[in-house]
């Protein structure tokens, strides 16, 4: 039941996490402040498919 996702740096668009979701129970796009290392600040990376 768990989906892979890549998620991606809502300011330079880079793509620099992969982690999974349960899509019973998410079935939204997820969205996660995370570390950019190209913006070397703290962003909110969002899923892409």
């Amino acid at each position: 039941m768990r989906d892979k996702v890549i998620l991606a740096c809502t300011e330079c668009k880079e793509r620099n996490y992969n982690k999974t979701k349960n899509k019973r129970l998410h079935p939204e796009r997820v969205e996660y402040k995370k570390y950019c290392p190209r913006c070397n600040t703290h962003r909110p990376h969002k899923e892409t498919k």
